[in-house]
């Protein structure tokens, strides 16, 4: 909150000490605020309207800059923590001679080792290539067993199981 009001108060400092003498200028008024026109007896200030909308416009932007330069910076410590070697890493490069103490050596001999023990995913099925491979194993299933059933038919009518069954 500390930091919020006098974040204001600069703000309100450049709206009014520097920007706003330059629209007084324009319009040829003393002050935005002072600016209004009159309907049927009835002053409308547009000038405050302006003023607050000029300070909304500078707040709003200035936090912008803020947010993007601690965005960038946050961005880039988490780069340079991204390449460094781990420990392990660290032990194959000075296996493979690399100067630890140089690093944009130590960091592309990092990157070429991770690209080299990049393990390639392969990629997931859809749930409409399961539902079509669960299909088509239920199917091969229902047909194994209708051929097993046709089967045990076959041999019982070999064996004349049948037409003792029907005479019973």
């Amino acid at each position: 909150m500390v930091v919020g009001s006098a974040f204001t108060k600069i703000v309100t400092s450049l709206v009014n000490d520097l920007i706003m003498p330059f629209i007084c200028a324009i319009f040829g008024a003393t002050s935005v605020d002072s600016l209004y026109f009159t309907i049927n007896n009835a002053q409308i200030y547009y000038g405050k309207f302006i003023q607050a909308i000029i300070d909304f416009l500078l707040v709003a932007f200035i936090l912008f800059l803020i947010l993007r330069i601690v965005m960038n910076a946050s961005n880039a410590f988490k780069r340079t923590l991204t390449e460094k070697p781990t420990k392990e890493e660290k032990k194959v490069l000075k296996e493979q001679g690399v100067n630890m103490k140089d690093k944009k050596a130590v960091i592309k001999a990092t990157a070429e080792l991770r690209e080299k023990n990049k393990v390639v995913e392969v990629p997931k099925p859809t749930q409409e290539e399961l539902l079509t491979q669960i299909l088509a194993e239920l199917k091969k299933q229902n047909s194994q067993n209708e051929f097993a059933h046709t089967e045990e038919i076959t041999q019982k009518i070999n064996n004349n199981e049948i037409v003792e069954e029907e005479t019973n």
